[in-house]
């Protein structure tokens, strides 16, 4: 369970990276080839350092860190769907910036689904286990 976790978190940790390297590069001037909404390269620039937040504690305290994967995911899937109904309104929304925003989500999601999945094993294994 224990490489399994830490997997996890090294995940999140290189996700969380590379999402505030590029945010940054864009955000000082580097041109990504797409339309940028800047409220989203804003929003997925700070998440960045959430990720790598995350990471840390993911690694450290597994059920605090499982929770904050479960709360990055459902904000994620909210400012997805937002930024969904905007690119169907025809606002500035690219669609590169809806499939970025996809990805973010899936592997959120999948990174949570295997927390939660470990936190339930490890409870089947030792009932009086608090991970």
């Amino acid at each position: 369970m224990k490489i399994a976790q830490n997997l996890i978190a090294l995940i999140a940790l290189l996700f969380g990276l590379v999402t505030v390297i590029a945010g940054s590069n864009v955000l000082l001037g580097s041109d990504p080839g797409y339309i940028v909404f800047l409220p989203l390269l804003i929003y997925n620039t700070m998440m960045g350092f959430v990720y790598v937040g995350a990471s840390i504690l993911i690694w450290r305290r597994f059920r605090q860190g499982m929770y904050l994967a479960l709360s990055i995911f459902m904000l994620n899937l909210v400012v997805l769907a937002g930024i969904y109904f905007l690119y169907t309104q025809g606002d500035s929304v690219a669609i590169d910036s809806l499939r970025a925003m996809t990805l973010r989500t899936v592997v959120w999601l999948v990174l949570s689904a295997g927390l939660v999945w470990l936190t339930r094993r490890s409870q089947h294994s030792d009932p009086r286990s608090d991970t």
